[in-house]
């Protein structure tokens, strides 16, 4: 198991990460998502044992690892930039790790020619490196990595130079192998797509400080935060007032009232501000015409994207702009409107004003 105990890193008066505690199964594979300059690299860098932590420590199997050197922790590292060695073929780039630790080429091969097929590149053994794409040198790096088969894989978003249709089947793959292998691996991505496709668990950091772990399922229905919320695919935020006889009910200006759910432990009072999230998925339009209810909210179409099977409606209601998602062509620019949340919508409230 690999676990995080308070890791913190500071730059002169920049914290890069502050008390961070997390924990990753043996077999399990844990993403570290947010935004640039949130501290998801750094941590990376500290747990490889290529930055040393201010304060805190890093245990692997039960073992302090803190002060270890990165060779000393045997842990394998996909790395943004490649890191490749110029001056070997891709076959001897990917079965450096393999050889240096003495095994016998003739042992190595199998392990070689299994990971350049998974990294869609067989027949590429002889090819020079500085002959490859920057996409085709990402693929190198990963299969290197994974070649030994190493007890903690680190990964510092390895996909970032593919196409999407490459990306996609290559994490599917990616996410194949290493539950196959058993293998514990940290994921660093901004991309909450590719987090949610390959991660058992995900972290959420911003600012170095993190925000909330758990499955992605947990972290999209039930975030801890607004900017969970946000930052976890789209979310509208509307003000509004708790219904005074609880908490169950919120009142949105306008008069409209939704079943809501608390978002967090923090006790809040009926009758007290509050701010209401809600997904575009969890809203539906009504068109001119419809019978009304206490819950419905009034607006004006301002925009329509289309997105295949769905459309997205952007929707004014009073001095705040609501995303709704629906059919192809359920309304168009214009059109007065109106919003319901649609039955059984997962609808959550925060203390007062959170937007």
């Amino acid at each position: 198991m690999l676990r995080l105990d308070a890791l913190s890193r500071r730059f002169g008066d920049t914290v890069a990460v502050s008390e961070l505690s997390l924990e990753a199964e043996p077999g399990q594979i844990l993403s570290l998502l947010g935004p640039s300059g949130c501290g998801k690299t750094t941590t990376l860098r500290m747990v490889a044992g290529f930055e040393t932590p201010s304060s805190g420590r890093v245990w692997l199997d039960g073992r302090d690892v803190t002060r270890l050197g990165a060779q000393q922790r045997g842990m394998g590292m996909v790395f943004q930039n490649y890191a490749l060695f110029p001056h070997l073929d891709v076959w001897e780039n990917v079965a450096f790790g393999l050889l240096a630790r003495g095994e016998a080429r003739r042992d190595a091969a199998p392990r070689v020619e299994r990971v350049l097929e998974l990294v869609e590149l067989p027949g590429y053994g002889k090819r020079r490196v500085q002959e490859l794409s920057g996409g085709q040198q990402q693929r190198v790096a990963l299969a290197r990595a994974l070649a030994p088969e190493p007890p903690v894989l680190l990964l510092d978003e390895p996909l970032s130079n593919l196409d999407a249709a490459l990306r996609e089947r290559t994490r599917t793959e990616l996410r194949a192998l290493l539950k196959r292998l058993g293998m514990t691996a940290i994921f660093v991505t901004h991309d909450q797509e590719e987090a949610f496709a390959l991660s058992d668990r995900v972290a959420l950091l911003h600012q170095g400080h993190l925000q909330q772990v758990g499955t992605p399922e947990a972290l999209y229905t039930a975030p801890a935060n607004p900017f969970v919320a946000s930052f976890l695919g789209r979310a509208n935020f509307l003000l509004a007032t708790l219904d005074p006889a609880g908490s169950s009910h919120a009142r949105l200006a306008g008069g409209a009232v939704w079943p809501v759910r608390t978002a967090t432990d923090a006790p809040m009072q009926p009758g007290s501000a509050a701010t209401v999230m809600v997904r575009p998925e969890a809203l539906r339009l009504l068109p001119p015409g419809s019978e009304l209810a206490p819950a419905d909210l009034q607006g004006c179409l301002v925009d329509r994207r289309f997105a295949g099977a769905m459309s997205f409606y952007r929707v004014q209601v009073g001095d705040r702009e609501l995303l709704v998602q629906g059919g192809p062509a359920d309304a168009a620019p214009g059109d007065a409107v109106w919003v319901r949340p649609r039955e059984g919508a997962v609808i959550l409230v925060f203390p007062g004003d959170a937007s």
